[in-house]
């Protein structure tokens, strides 16, 4: 214990805590003789450290009694959280510190597994790193919090394009070459070695260089890339070159934070508006559906017609909760009039189809616009699939409930549920994607105008 009384040590604490640079971080808690009590990150350390020593502080039952040995305090700067959140994981694996008994139980807490071992090593978060798949695995961790951990691999995703996807992607495997990637290649964020969109080697060194990231700073990994970029434009490897170019300027974009009006995700504000934060919605629906993986693509399908002439049927698509509009499509239904359960069969059999056959992976969630009976006929359609999706689920209007496939009970949430609201602002999407279809089509058969 102390020999300063303890107003005393808080408030000088409290003093060098406020003194402390505005910059992410790491933070070590030392007791009299030097021996690090507590490892913690920070998304800006004097805010977060300072808390600790305010005469209001309530730390829990478990962290309370640190506050009676905490004699001395040391930080180490990052330049971002995700750089925090791996230095912690380490300091933590390494030091054990007394009052991080939680993290210590490598059992609940999640870590990085890049498997690469695989001719095309994947990028996965797992709470079981000792599962046979990830044997010979590179493991980072653990992490203290799931989504820190995910919504980084997201984020670095956009820059090192390595696959998240569980599949035994070979090569010299014949059926590459028919393949259709899954839209994270369309956005950009993955080279699709199961399409054979990218070589063995360069894949290979994409995965080396996030691995080099992880262990390294920022800075040090740009100024790497900056040389191999100028060494490849001297040797006229233009492709390489252009390739690492763009890797740094990502990584530059990195802190950058998305805003509702930035050009990247700005397809339709009023259903920005509507669905609130995407990523909130993304993942309280993941709880709600009792997924093990994260929602990152959703495709919706609607039925428009009246009184049976011109039917149509509308697929669109969001990733991450935000509309993907490469990835919409539109169908004239040719087997039904004025039979929805007909037309939503034949729809989901078309755009379906190759995924059904392993040619395509299907969406993390399927929403259908409707009741138990819209759901049925879809899964009815997808019963005569070889594959089947991950998850379907219906969305009725009025009551707003949602119907599950292999549920009885419909699933009831508050109107301002986050996850709730994402399926509204996608059923809307693909109703009103519907109608405009339709009524595209009335005009030209009414009118003679093209479309």
């Amino acid at each position: 214990m102390s020999a300063e009384p303890r107003p005393e040590r808080l408030r000088r604490l409290a003093e060098k805590a406020r003194a402390l640079p505005k910059v992410p971080g790491v933070y070590l808690m030392k007791d009299a003789d030097g021996k690090v009590l507590y490892v913690g990150k920070a998304s800006c350390l004097p805010d977060r450290v300072g808390s600790y020593f305010v005469p209001s502080a309530d730390l829990g039952a478990r962290k309370q009694p640190m506050l009676d040995l905490v004699e001395d305090l040391e930080v180490l700067e990052c330049e971002a959280e995700w750089e925090a959140l791996l230095l912690e994981s380490r300091l933590v694996k390494d030091i054990h510190p007394r009052f991080n008994e939680l993290l210590r139980d490598d059992k609940t807490f999640p870590y990085l597994a890049v498997t690469v071992r695989d001719e095309f090593p994947g990028v996965y978060v797992t709470r079981n790193p000792h599962d046979a798949r990830f044997e010979g695995a590179r493991l980072f961790g653990p992490f203290t919090s799931v989504h820190a951990l995910r919504t980084s691999v997201t984020l670095l995703q956009r820059v090192f394009q390595y696959r998240t996807c569980e599949l035994d992607i070979k090569a010299d495997d014949p059926a590459n070459r028919r393949f259709r990637p899954c839209l994270l290649h369309s956005i950009g964020q993955c080279t699709a070695p199961c399409a054979n969109r990218v070589t063995r080697e360069r894949y290979r060194s994409d995965v080396d260089r996030f691995l080099r990231f992880l262990g390294s700073k920022r800075s040090v990994l740009t100024r790497e890339l900056q040389a191999e970029m100028e060494k490849a434009a001297a040797e006229r490897r233009f492709e390489d070159a252009a390739v690492l170019r763009d890797q740094v300027h990502a990584l530059s974009k990195l802190d950058d934070r998305e805003t509702r009006s930035g050009e990247e995700y700005d397809w339709q504000p009023e259903l920005t508006v509507f669905a609130g934060d995407p990523l909130v919605g993304t993942r309280s629906l993941q709880r709600t559906l009792g997924l093990d993986r994260p929602v990152r693509c959703m495709e919706a399908i609607d039925i428009a017609h009246l009184g049976g002439t011109e039917t149509v049927a509308s697929k669109v698509c969001f990733i991450d909760g935000r509309p993907f509009k490469d990835a919409y499509r539109r169908y004239r239904i040719e087997t039904a009039d004025n039979d929805d359960y007909r037309s939503i069969r034949e729809a989901v059999s078309r755009r379906y189809r190759e995924a059904g056959s392993g040619s395509e992976l299907f969406p993390d969630v399927i929403l259908i616009d409707g009741g138990l009976g819209q759901l049925h006929a879809a899964l009815e359609a997808f019963a005569e699939l070889s594959v089947q999706p991950p998850m379907v689920i219906s969305l009725a209007k009025k009551e707003e409930l949602i119907f599950v496939q292999r549920e009885s009970e419909p699933i009831r949430l508050a109107r301002n549920n986050a996850g709730l609201r994402l399926c509204q602002a996608i059923r809307d999407e693909a109703h009103r994607f519907a109608q405009r279809y339709h009524h595209v089509l009335r005009r030209k058969r009414t009118l003679g105008e093209g479309e």
